[in-house]
């Protein structure tokens, strides 16, 4: 499902600052060499993510879900001097390719990159991330609000994405669709959270933006 027309997004992305070229790059080879290169942020999502992250101008940068590494060296270009990202992914198998741009990036110093479930990885992590993405397994999205809720600065952004899913969030889901249920339940979830306040941007798949209160 398109949420914008193909020639207003294109125009969008053609009046919207261009990615550097090692995202570029990192784009080209996702298309061309890595399953589901649909799960990439892009263009247009990228530059929301850096323009978001250099507002925030963050010391700690938490990622949950990082698949090829695009949207989190996008994060990275608002770090602080001294900052740093954490990421979290559980595919070995597309470390090495991750790993390799991360590598070549000049955040590379500043980016820990770590492989194993998030869910058993996050408790053990002493942090107060200052923004935090959220873009893994849709079903536990509510479960990573939870377990980092608690751990978020006052006044911190967490970004969710595919919070629309394709349209699939406005109806009935399959009894067998944990995914579009578990979105579902994470959309509802954070709209009644006294913890936060949000707001759900069509932009792509659909970003739910939310601040820590107090």
């Amino acid at each position: 499902m398109e949420f914008l027309p193909e020639n207003i997004e294109a125009y969008a992305a053609e009046h919207t600052a261009q990615e550097p070229k090692l995202l570029q790059d990192l784009s080209r080879n996702t298309q061309a060499k890595i399953l589901m290169p649909r799960m990439l942020s892009g263009h247009l999502q990228g530059r929301f993510l850096s323009l978001i992250s250099k507002l925030i101008n963050p010391k700690t940068i938490l990622e949950i879900g990082t698949y090829t590494g695009y949207s989190a060296l996008c994060l990275a270009e608002g770090l602080s001097p001294e900052g740093k990202l954490i990421t979290l992914d559980i595919n070995e198998e597309l470390q090495p390719f991750t790993q390799s741009y991360f590598d070549k990036s000049k955040y590379k110093d500043q980016i820990d990159f770590k492989i194993g479930n998030a869910l058993e990885i996050i408790p053990n992590l002493n942090i107060h991330p200052d923004l935090v993405f959220i873009d893994a397994d849709k079903n536990n999205y509510s479960n990573y609000l939870d377990l980092i809720a608690d751990k978020i600065s006052s006044g911190g952004l967490v970004i969710a994405d595919n919070v629309l899913w394709s349209g699939k969030v406005l109806d009935k889901p399959d009894q067998k669709d944990l995914d579009t249920q578990g979105l579902q339940a994470f959309n509802k979830k954070v709209h009644e959270d006294p913890r936060f306040e949000n707001l759900l941007l069509p932009i792509r798949d659909g970003l739910m933006l939310l601040r820590k209160i107090g």
